[in-house]
């Protein structure tokens, strides 16, 4: 996929959003406070991640029941081989995780913490 292509797909991500991931966007652009600011769909390469605190090069997914399919799990874990070939980190959450703001953050601070301070 070229980049512009990449771009539109990221944008059309955005506006289709579903419940969990809205809720967990109003909890994560909270991390901007603390010196962790959060992408939003964002491109890494060929894939687009749900979210990234770029950084930390923390890639944050929020996964459906879907997710839990063999193929579906398959093609998740080429993605995650992927991103971690390009020094990411991949943080899986369960919608129903992301559905509690303080729940996902506190997911997200341990994964941070393990990065080290905040810039």
């Amino acid at each position: 996929m070229r980049d512009e292509q990449n771009i539109a797909r990221a944008r059309s991500l955005r506006r289709a959003s579903n419940l969990p991931e809205q809720t967990a966007w109003r909890a994560l652009r909270g991390l901007r406070d603390h010196g962790w600011p959060v992408r939003r769909q964002h491109a890494i390469g060929r894939v687009i991640v749900d979210f990234a605190i770029v950084r930390a090069r923390l890639a944050i997914e929020i996964d459906g029941s879907i997710h839990q399919r063999d193929d579906v799990a398959a093609h998740d874990g080429a993605r995650d081989a992927a991103l971690a070939a390009a020094g990411w980190r991949i943080l899986r959450v369960p919608a129903r995780t992301a559905l509690s703001g303080d729940a996902l953050l506190a997911r997200v601070r341990l994964a941070l913490a393990s990065h080290g301070p905040s810039p």
